[in-house]
């Protein structure tokens, strides 16, 4: 099996599996049209596509295996904002949850917001506000965002955020709510499984921030760029990632330390508040 004839592979799995497509196209959270776009060939399905549908299945970890292997021949998929807007965000949220639900090891890199498993409610709509969305969309997005935080409380699972210290004193949100944010970072924290770090703006680099991205397992990073996601799957590509992280996670303030960054830049918000 190769990409070009995955799509009539994923059909007949699906068919000697007996669900209908309706109902492993509503697991997989896409259209029921795009689904059957894929498995006629007439769309090609992404890594993420591919997850999802296999996950959506239930098939065994070998088959799945094989089946990802062949959806990973293009080594790096990018997909523009554009068309994840026409998909929904709401939507997308829902593929990412369903992949975070089969990842083991989550690390996460971000020197631009808040990590979406970590944000309040205040902060994912101020995030999606800029999007140009209806009320009525911007309400499914924040629920099915704050839906996937639910996975922090997962058993067998392990969740690495390193933040940098600029994202907590960027003023997506007005001061008051961001110290609701801090709060929230301060408690997520001290889940067993949560691992939380902030590179201080004071401690000597020798690397710089780039861009966000995050780590499933060491399977595919996920990228994100003003104009697209990018995922990459080259075991290659994986490891440049992974060191990167992990050359921040040494250089980062963690567990009470952290903590204490935290409630410094929370008091410094309520005195400013305060006083002005």
């Amino acid at each position: 099996m190769n990409k070009s004839s995955l799509g009539s592979a994923l059909r007949e799995l699906r068919e000697s599996s007996g669900k209908e497509a309706k109902a492993v196209a509503r697991g997989a959270a896409m259209s029921r049209s795009k689904a059957s776009k894929i498995e006629n060939q007439i769309t090609a399905p992404s890594v993420t596509d591919v997850d999802c549908i296999l996950t959506a299945i239930g098939v065994s970890d070998e088959v799945k295996a094989e089946y990802m292997a062949a959806a990973r021949e293009a080594a790096t998929e990018v997909t523009a904002w554009r068309l994840i807007r026409r998909l929904g965000y709401s939507r997308k949220q829902q593929q990412v949850q369903a992949l975070e639900s089969q990842t083991a090891l989550l690390r996460l890199f971000q020197p631009s917001l808040v990590p979406g498993l970590l944000q309040t409610p205040e902060y994912v709509r101020a995030v999606f506000a800029r999007r140009n969305l209806t009320e009525e969309q911007l309400e499914r997005t924040v629920g099915a965002r704050l839906a996937r935080q639910n996975v922090l409380y997962s058993e067998g699972k392990s969740f690495r955020f390193i933040i940098t210290e600029s994202v907590l004193r960027w003023r997506l949100v007005p001061a008051l709510m961001m110290v609701g944010q801090l709060d929230r970072l301060i408690s997520a924290s001290r889940l067993p499984n949560v691992d939380i770090r902030v590179v201080a703006l004071s401690t000597p680099q020798v690397d710089f921030p780039g861009h966000s991205f995050s780590i499933k397992d060491e399977r595919t990073v996920t990228i994100e760029t003003v104009h697209a996601e990018t995922v990459v799957t080259d075991p290659r590509d994986v490891a440049l990632y992974v060191a990167k992280f992990e050359g921040f996670s040494g250089t980062a303030v963690a567990s009470d330390d952290m903590r204490s960054l935290l409630e410094g830049i929370r008091d410094e918000l309520l005195r400013e508040q305060e006083t002005g």
